[in-house]
């Protein structure tokens, strides 16, 4: 019986995200801070910032999902930035990521979304092979850059 099931979150799932989103962050080789976490999404869910999706094994949260909204000026249109996606180690190859990738599509594009942008670590090879297998495309246009302040 397949007990996997994705909803978009609620500030009740907020201790459940927390703790996630904070394996998500050591796994992107940040250092675990709880409360910085939990502040980041509280503020989040306060502020309308963000979509978030989480993904349950029966009762056990296993994985989120987190769109932003943003605008394309050329397209005259809403588009997203799907930032973080993780998947916790006991929801690994059981589809979480798919189903959690389904649903925020489904999201987006019910709000006539005309694309979702993602970045994915150029090493990160596993994820590259599923964004692909959905249907993902990688840019072949434009390259990304970042600007930081100076140290």
């Amino acid at each position: 019986m397949n007990t996997i099931s994705v909803r978009q979150a609620m500030l009740a799932d907020l201790d459940a995200l927390t703790l996630l989103f904070d394996e998500y962050r050591q796994f992107q080789r940040q250092r675990s801070d709880l409360t910085a976490a939990r502040l980041f999404l509280q503020e989040r869910f306060d502020h309308g910032e963000s979509v978030i999706f989480v993904c349950h094994d029966g009762a056990s949260p296993v994985g989120f999902a987190q769109l932003y909204p943003i605008y394309s000026s050329v397209t005259l249109s809403q588009v997203f930035v799907q930032n973080d996606l993780f998947v916790h180690e006991s929801g690994r190859r059981k589809g979480v990521a798919s189903r959690l990738l389904s649903a925020l599509e489904s999201y987006a594009w019910s709000l006539g979304s005309v694309r979702i942008t993602l970045n994915v670590a150029r090493d990160n090879a596993s994820a590259q092979e599923l964004y692909e297998k959905q249907g993902w495309k990688q840019d072949k246009q434009f390259f990304m850059y970042h600007r930081f302040p100076q140290d």
